[in-house]
């Protein structure tokens, strides 16, 4: 992975659009719980091309893919450059990294270490475990991590990940948080440069905040992890995508926007996939 700069600074507003844990399938009738993964995304796609087409680059945080083939990263693919705008990815706990990266062409799909965009810099971490759910910021992604800090100090960054630093309430699912998060996190501290930290995963909404650091997930694009629960279950809670507002001075505004119905039918009863 290499460093791409997209635009030389300037002072205004950076518009970010996060899609995360899509879980395409080679086959474009996959479903996830009983939900058509693909139809929802296209659902999630009309949604934002009607209200945040005017946008300037879009981060899918991981499970971009839920069988990890050349197929499905094609078909996920093909519907990230539709927004003809630059795709910044990494990889999620169902992805197959090497696979992620040979399927790529010179599009506007990237998958790389780090970005500068205007005035904010953007940094992609790998939290992925192989043949794992768990996650790990190895030794390292974190002297990677410390190497980009160090080398833009004065300009505002957003660091990206596939997993959760922090508990977010909902047992089950953070016994897969990043196992050495307090290392990352007073990493992240000693660069005051750090404005905030997104990832997906928990396909659920978050937003909290660590010292002077803000902290966001994102509904996934299908189906949705119930908030709070100790076991695992499924909510009823429409897909959707988060948009994010991006300041020269730091300042980050930001929401979440769910589909009005849900594009299908989920087993809301289901105990697991």
């Amino acid at each position: 992975m290499t460093n791409i700069t997209e635009h030389p600074k300037s002072g205004r507003i950076i518009r970010v659009l996060q899609i995360t844990d899509t879980h395409l399938f080679a086959d474009s009738s996959g479903c996830l719980l009983g939900l058509n993964t693909e139809q929802s995304l296209q659902a999630v796609i009309a949604k934002i091309q009607a209200e945040h087409l005017q946008s300037d680059l879009i981060l899918a945080t991981g499970d971009l893919t839920h069988d990890g083939t050349p197929a499905a990263y094609q078909r996920i693919f093909s519907h990230l450059e539709s927004f003809g705008l630059p795709v910044f990815c990494l990889p999620g706990n169902h992805d197959e990294a090497l696979t992620l990266q040979q399927s790529l062409n010179d599009g506007f799909i990237q998958y790389v270490e780090h970005a500068h965009h205007g005035n904010w810099h953007f940094i992609f971490l790998d939290s992925t475990i192989p043949d794992s759910e768990k996650a790990h910021l190895t030794e390292e992604a974190l002297q990677t991590l410390e190497k980009h800090l160090q080398s833009a100090p004065d300009t505002n960054t957003l660091v990206c990940l596939h997993h959760q630093p922090v508990p977010t309430g909902s047992k089950w699912l953070d016994t897969m948080a990043v196992d050495n998060a307090s290392e990352f996190l007073a990493l992240l501290e000693k660069h005051s440069q750090v404005r905030g930290v997104l990832w997906g995963h928990v396909h659920q909404q978050f937003d909290g905040r660590y010292k002077n650091i803000k902290l966001m997930s994102s509904p996934s694009t299908c189906v949705q992890f119930l908030p709070g629960s100790k076991d695992f279950a499924v909510d009823a809670a429409t897909p959707g995508y988060r948009w994010l507002e991006l300041y020269p001075d730091g300042r980050i505004e930001t929401g979440v926007e769910r589909l009005d119905v849900l594009p299908g039918r989920i087993d809301i009863a289901s105990s697991g996939y």
